[in-house]
C-alpha cells in the first residue's frame, strides 16, 4: 500500500493520560515485540473507507462539540483466546458508536457492523498458556475504576503502524 495514498480509517476512543500510560506500559511489557507497532488504544471502527474521511471528520467534530468527556469504567481483565486485554464498559460510548454506525451504514465492514466490546489489548498472538498466565497474574492487580474517555481520534491504516490523522477532545457541557 502506498504510504501516502488512500488508506482505511480506524476510529478510536481516547483514554485519559494516566490510564493510557499504564495500559501502554502493560502492552510494551507483554505484547510480542515483533508485532507491537501500536500504542495502547480502544478501537471503535476498524476500517472505514478512505472515501468517507471528510464525512468522518465532520462527524467526529460534531460528537465532541456536543458531548462532555464520556464516563467509562475499567472492569478488569478480558480473555482474548491467545491474548489478554483490559475490559472497559461505557454505555455512553456505545451510544456514540451507534450514532456513528447509523451515519456510516452501508460503508461498514462486517466486523464494524457489530457493537464493539470495549477493551485495550495488552497481549495478543501468544500461546493460550502464556495468555492464561498473564490473565492470572493481572486479575488480582487490575482494580476496577471509573474514568472518562477524553475524545475521539482517527488514523490511517497502512499495513502496520497507524498514521494519526485527527484527534478531537470532548468539549460539550455536562448535562445535569
Amino acid at each position: 500500500m502506498n504510504a501516502d495514498g488512500p488508506a482505511p480509517l480506524i476510529v478510536t476512543a481516547e483514554m485519559p493520560p494516566d490510564l493510557f500510560s499504564w495500559a501502554n506500559q502493560l502492552r510494551q511489557d507483554h505484547f510480542p515485540p515483533e508485532r507491537n507497532y501500536l500504542k495502547a488504544h480502544v478501537t471503535l471502527f476498524h476500517a472505514l473507507p478512505p472515501s468517507s474521511e471528510s464525512e468522518l471528520r465532520d462527524c467526529l467534530k460534531e460528537l465532541v462539540r456536543d458531548n462532555p468527556p464520556v464516563p467509562a469504567r475499567l472492569v478488569g481483565v478480558m480473555k482474548l483466546g491467545k491474548g489478554t486485554a483490559l475490559q472497559l464498559e461505557s454505555p455512553q460510548m456505545i451510544e456514540l458508536w451507534r450514532q456513528m454506525a447509523d451515519r456510516f451504514h452501508g460503508l461498514l465492514t462486517p466486523q464494524d457492523e457489530h457493537k464493539p466490546r470495549l477493551h485495550v489489548t495488552v497481549q495478543n498472538k501468544v500461546s493460550i498458556e502464556e495468555a492464561k498466565a498473564l490473565q492470572a497474574d493481572l486479575a488480582p492487580r487490575v482494580e476496577p475504576r471509573d474514568f472518562a474517555f477524553t475524545g475521539l481520534a482517527y488514523h490511517y491504516y497502512r499495513g502496520g503502524p497507524w498514521e494519526a490523522a485527527g484527534k478531537f477532545a470532548f468539549r460539550g457541557a455536562r448535562r445535569g
